[in-house]
């Protein structure tokens, strides 16, 4: 689909926030008592995810997370090259972090810090909408000169996450750090939220630099501030090689080199959550950029990604799920 990515590497590197995921199913009444936004993602402090968590009235689901790892997970479960780089703290949610890396086929490149590890507080409204609040924790402390081109050696594609906007700094580093490694650079712009704050920061110097950019109708219309979605792609196609609008249960759009590539939703399951989802929706993308594939069988093997993780709560797909979507895959 891409000529910039013919050659030997297959890597897909990740830098982004090392979080536990804390996953909670309440009412809307619930979220409307602790915050006034649905949906996004909102920045606390560790005290609020505390007394918020105090308050729950159903089970808490705990499960690694992090925008980044999420689609890095997914590219090792897909048998891809997979790396994620940040940073953890040294205790029990840590050590869980970097054993559920492995076991999902990803090498983990963390830094320890004596920082608790970070987490997000899922709260998933009977919509199957979910409102995110994040305390950072150790995530927030990775520096800048914790990352150099070494760093991606053998990458083919570096996925920034896009809530590293709030260290500019380290969003600096790693994107030069991944443009002298000779990699293209991956950007799922992660929440409207994130884009509403951020926006110049992410227009003037982020950018410059993507080869790859990825968002939802909600993120490309703070982005873009248009309300069209095909105006809405044009302009993201300006930005970079590659442009993707994911509409969720409407599928995809694909934009590459002037074409536009439209990619139907897989359906027929019961939707029970869709945290993860864009995360492993991009997971499948990329996957199948570095694998030569077509836009359309790229965008085909996202929404299976996507919508498997739908069926679940959490972002964790179980294996009868990454069996299916295995079986989405061209035949080698």
């Amino acid at each position: 689909m891409y000529d910039k990515l013919s050659g030997e590497k297959k890597g897909i590197v990740g830098v982004g926030s090392a979080l536990m995921d804390l996953l909670v199913f309440e009412d809307d009444a619930f979220l409307k008592g602790i915050s006034d936004i649905k949906g996004g993602m909102t920045l606390v402090d560790g005290s609020f995810a505390e007394g918020v968590l105090e308050k729950v009235t159903s089970e808490v689901t705990v499960v690694p997370g992090g925008a980044a790892c999420n689609t890095i997970v997914g590219v090792g479960r897909l048998n891809g090259a997979a790396t994620f780089v940040g940073k953890r703290g040294r205790d029990s949610y840590g050590e869980h972090f970097e054993q559920d890396l492995k076991q999902n086929g990803v090498t983990p490149d963390l830094v320890m810090s004596d920082t608790p590890t970070g987490r997000v507080l899922s709260v998933i409204t009977p919509d199957a909408q979910r409102s995110m609040f994040t305390y950072l924790g150790a995530a927030s402390e990775l520096a800048p000169e914790e990352i150099s081109p070494e760093t991606f050696a053998g990458a083919a594609i570096v996925l920034i996450e896009g809530y590293l906007v709030f260290n500019q700094a380290l969003m600096t580093k790693a994107l030069a750090s991944a443009k002298e490694a000779g990699a293209l650079v991956a950007m799922d712009l992660a929440s409207f939220t994130v884009v509403e704050e951020a926006l110049s920061f992410i227009k003037e110097e982020v950018i410059p630099a993507v080869d790859i950019l990825i968002a939802n109708e909600d993120e490309a219309r703070a982005f873009t501030g248009l309300s069209d979605e095909a105006a809405a792609l044009d302009e993201m196609s300006r930005c970079a090689d590659v442009a993707v609008l994911k509409l969720g249960s409407r599928g995809s759009r694909i934009a590459v080199d002037g074409t536009v590539t439209e990619v139907a939703p897989v359906s027929g399951g019961t939707i029970v959550d869709t945290t993860g989802a864009g995360d492993l929706w991009a997971a499948g993308f990329l996957y199948g950029m570095v694998m030569g594939y077509s836009a359309e069988t790229c965008g085909n093997i996202a929404s299976a990604c996507g919508y498997e993780v739908c069926c679940v709560t959490g972002a964790d797909i179980p294996e009868a799920g990454w069996a299916r979507i295995r079986n989405t895959l061209p035949a080698s």
